[in-house]
């Protein structure tokens, strides 16, 4: 599903009265502000649905896959997800 489809699912659930632009601005408030929570708190909890979560890859030692040559990748930030039981049940 991408976010176009996203956003059909949205305005199906909204009801028969609610329009494309208004399911858009519903899930873009969901998804700004969860990148918020994020930045803010480091974590975002969804009760039933999972958890987001910032981490941090450590630098480590890796090959250029062309000329085989070794390469220092470095560390950066990434976004975690784990699943609540719900989900897992989909599954």
């Amino acid at each position: 599903m991408n976010k176009a489809e996203l956003i059909e699912e949205v305005q199906k659930h909204l009801g028969a009265n609610a329009s494309k632009a208004a399911a858009e601005r519903a899930t873009e408030a969901v998804l700004t502000a969860v990148k918020r929570g994020l930045r803010r708190d480091k974590e975002v909890s969804l009760v039933g649905f999972g958890a987001f979560s910032l981490a941090t890859r450590p630098a480590r030692n890796g090959y250029n896959p062309h000329t085989k040559q070794p390469m220092k990748i470095r560390a950066m930030k990434t976004i975690r997800f784990k699943p609540g039981a719900d989900l897992r049940a989909i599954g």
